[in-house]
């Protein structure tokens, strides 16, 4: 992104600095950054320099300020805000789709690309969830909070591009699950054991079951209330993965 912004000097170097924190992933998607006193003291800078950073990056979708609470990250990078922008205007089920297709490749990037951090923090993540005993499945909105399985598996992948396309994806599924257009269509047990799946694949670098595990997974994960996937292991997407050789009941 190429940012011009009136001012100081001291206007243009917080812009770089806050811009630094967030697409460095300091500040992480979902996370509030420091209060205006603290960032004031951090850069030495005023208030209105710290006021006018904050207003620039909230006009991009990065940094979002909910009133009495705080400021947020929303996305590491303009892109995901333009392309959430841009699919809004597309049908639902395309882009699910979408979505599909960057979840099959991150699963896959990630069973290449992982280090060992990124592989405890999956396994850390599953460990919490099965843990958690009898809850709520995960909303679509957890799916893009930080530590959460979706996201890590993304962040694992190891290509930035990648999870700003899926943060943008996910806004627009997460905007049609609050309107109850999108809706979950998995139990708290199938989940646990397609994501069990996924990490088992991820951790023996094994490209070929991230990727049918993943693809199965997210098969029947969200779907669209008017119109749900048909999550029986008849379907032909489901039937396609069996016959290339992935057992749905071996995880």
């Amino acid at each position: 992104m190429t940012t011009t912004t009136r001012g100081s000097r001291k206007a243009r170097e917080t812009l770089d600095f806050l811009r630094g924190k967030i697409a460095g992933d300091e500040w992480r998607v979902g996370e509030m950054i420091p209060k205006e006193p603290e960032l004031m003291q951090l850069i030495g800078v005023g208030k209105s320099t710290v006021r006018e950073a904050v207003r620039s990056l909230a006009a991009f979708g990065m940094l979002e300020t909910v009133p009495g609470v705080g400021t947020f990250v929303r996305s590491r990078t303009p892109v995901s805000t333009i392309l959430t922008e841009f699919l809004a205007d597309h049908d639902l089920e395309e882009v699910l789709v979408y979505r599909r297709s960057l979840e099959i490749e991150a699963a896959q990037h990630a069973a290449i690309n992982r280090s060992e951090e990124r592989l405890g923090a999956l396994r850390e993540a599953y460990a919490r969830s099965v843990a958690a005993g009898p809850e709520p499945v995960d909303s679509c909105d957890a799916s893009t909070a930080p530590g959460s399985f979706h996201l890590l598996v993304v962040e694992a992948s190891g290509s930035r591009l990648l999870k700003d396309l899926y943060l943008g994806v996910m806004s627009v599924l997460q905007r049609a699950a609050a309107d109850g257009r999108v809706i979950l269509g998995t139990t708290l047990e199938t989940m646990h054991k397609d994501h069990g799946a996924v990490l088992e694949a991820i951790e023996a670098r094994d490209v070929r079951s991230a990727a049918h595990s993943m693809a199965l997974h997210v098969d029947r994960d969200l779907g669209l209330r008017t119109d749900m996937l048909d999550l029986s292991p008849h379907t032909e997407r489901a039937a396609s993965l069996i016959d290339a050789g992935y057992d749905p009941n071996a995880a």
